[in-house]
């Protein structure tokens, strides 16, 4: 299976091809931009086809990252991969920025748990914890800082991502595209049609520490 990776959930506006049947990454193209991704990414869409020399009617996935994120930098890239998978008439899934980190750790420090968290501003931060085997031990979620650290120590878990415990965040984050790809390729025909992953505003589902270590125990 080809896939075609997008994300704009970051700072990052990214492609890649990836060949899932032999799980190779065809081409990669990334531009750190801030702002204006949807001036540029079907720009840089064109040049990971050109440096795969693959026409885009050769894709058979289109993959996107959903969030949490940019508000707009989500809606940006959600959209454009939903119309791009329509006019391929192709299966189009999303991926987590939460899942692509903890898979990008495990794949370098693989053996423990991990909980990926993201600076979310306002004194909050996103948070999933993820097995040793990369298997979700919680939903994504906007916690408080000390229920994060709360779960981070229940779990005795690694931590990656732009927040530490009692530290200063280290920003931006950056969602590897290459990883995005290689999860959409693994995911099953028939996956859920992707939207954007949102954990703050009426439709989030804040939850506690104390409900997360509910989830987890």
């Amino acid at each position: 299976m080809l896939v075609l990776a997008i994300d704009t959930a970051g700072v990052d506006c990214s492609a890649a091809l990836y060949d899932g049947a032999s799980g190779r990454l065809l081409s990669s193209v990334t531009e750190t931009i801030g702002k204006g991704h949807a001036e540029r990414l079907m720009a840089i869409v064109d040049q990971a086809l050109d440096d795969a020399g693959l026409p885009l009617k050769s894709v058979q996935r289109i993959a996107v990252g959903i969030g949490p994120g940019s508000f707009t930098g989500i809606r940006v890239g959600v959209a454009a991969a939903r119309g791009l998978a329509l006019a391929l008439n192709v299966e189009c899934v999303g991926v987590t920025t939460l899942e692509t980190l903890a898979a990008a750790h495990l794949a370098k420090h693989p053996g423990r748990p991990v909980v990926a968290v993201m600076d979310a501003k306002r004194d909050e931060v996103y948070a999933q914890a993820f097995s040793a085997e990369g298997s979700p031990l919680s939903e994504p979620t906007a916690l408080s800082p000390d229920d994060a650290a709360a779960l981070i120590a229940q779990l005795s878990a690694d931590v990656t991502g732009s927040w530490r415990p009692h530290e200063a965040p280290v920003l931006p984050d950056h969602f590897d595209i290459a990883v995005i790809a290689r999860l959409a390729a693994s995911k099953p025909k028939g996956s859920q049609k992707p939207k954007p992953l949102y954990l703050r505003g009426p439709d989030a589902k804040p939850q506690t520490g104390f409900a997360l270590a509910r989830q987890i125990s």
